[in-house]
Parts: structure tokens; sequence; C-alpha cells
């Protein structure tokens, strides 16, 4: 029986992240990932029980992180997410994966929208929010990093009115980058960590 309900998801060849440049850690330099992703035949649609056991592609993640005044929204994760192994976890990452529903596989429309309906059922915001293509993460040392891939974008809003539309996001709120790096860092999830350690070298 699928473990995903026969859900598909949008991968590239393990070979594509290679050739722009593989890593561990944090790239600044996204769109040129993106470029080399999108380009005809990259990427494609995988069945998910089959990609979350297979390192040799990677599953491209939206990963957007919402900013207000310095702060960023945070989350703990609960047992009404997805994926086991990073429940009771907190996160900076509101996104997920990218579906057929999307649109065509090698469009980077495509993942554009598959973004913004990610954002949308996830939470509601008011106000304006600006946003950046900011980074691409990776983290092959564990099982969950060495079939994903994060493309980070980061929004920064007006106000901080953001409510949660999903059971998983608990304890939403807005935490300083100094209680991100405290407190609190040992208990965020990889990608997180990544992310305030980016934003941490930005200051």
């Amino acid at each position: 029986m699928s473990r995903y309900n026969g859900e598909q998801v949008l991968v590239v060849p393990r070979t594509a992240f290679e050739a722009v440049g593989a890593f561990n850690g944090v790239r600044l330099n996204a769109q040129e990932y993106l470029s080399a992703f999108f380009k005809d035949g990259v990427a494609h649609y995988l069945d998910r029980d089959i990609a979350e056991d297979s390192p040799q592609f990677k599953q491209i993640i939206a990963y957007a992180i919402f900013c207000y005044q310095g702060k960023v929204l945070a989350y703990a994760r609960t047992s009404k997410g997805g994926e086991a192994r990073l429940h009771d976890k907190w996160s900076l990452g509101i996104g997920g994966h990218i579906n057929p529903v999307d649109g065509l596989a090698d469009s980077i429309d495509t993942y554009l929208a598959g973004v913004e309906r990610e954002i949308r059922e996830e939470i509601s915001f008011s106000g304006n929010a600006s946003q950046q293509l900011y980074a691409v993460i990776n983290d092959d040392t564990n099982e969950v990093g060495s079939v994903h891939l994060g493309i980070v974008h980061k929004f920064e809003l007006d106000n901080d009115h953001v409510i949660p539309l999903e059971k998983k996001l608990a304890n939403l709120k807005f935490c300083t980058l100094q209680e991100l790096s405290g407190e609190l860092y040992d208990k965020l999830e990889t990608w997180s960590a990544i992310c305030v350690d980016a934003l941490k070298n930005e200051q």
C-alpha cells in the first residue's frame, strides 16, 4: 500500500544538482540552480513512494520564510504533519512539494505556482509582502535531507498578522534571531538551523 496515496512530486536528478555544484549547507545563488533545473527534460514528476527512498533524485521543496522587523516566523511541527521524521522539531519553512496540480514539470512557472499554492494552504497574512529568491539549502548527512533540496524564498511583511491554516503549525510566532540561535537552536530542524545561520551572517 502506498505511504503517500500515489502522490507525484517534482524531482531533479542528483546529477543535475551536482552539475551546478553539490554542497552541504547553503548557497545564495539560487537562480543559477533553478535555471539549470528547469531546462527542458530535467525536472520531472516521480511517485513519492519511490522518491523518498531514492537519493539519486532530489525532491524540490519550496521553503518560504517570513520576516517582520528583524524577527522570523517559526512554529513547532506537530504529529499532524506528513513527515514523521520531523515531528516535534521547530521550523521556519512554510511550503512543501511541487505536484502535478501546479503544471508541467519542466516549467519555472509551475514551480512558482507551487510556491504560491503551498503558502496559501498553510498560512494567511494581511498587508503587503516583498519576496526575494534567497538561497538553496541541502543536507546529505541524514535520510530526510539526502532526498530533498530546499529552495528558500524570503518574504518581508509589513505587519505581523499571520494565521496558521493547518493543525500541524503549532505555536506559530515571530522570534528574534537571538532566540532562534539561542534557546531554540537545538530544537530546529536542520534546514531551519541552516537558514538561521545564513540570516545571522547578514547582520
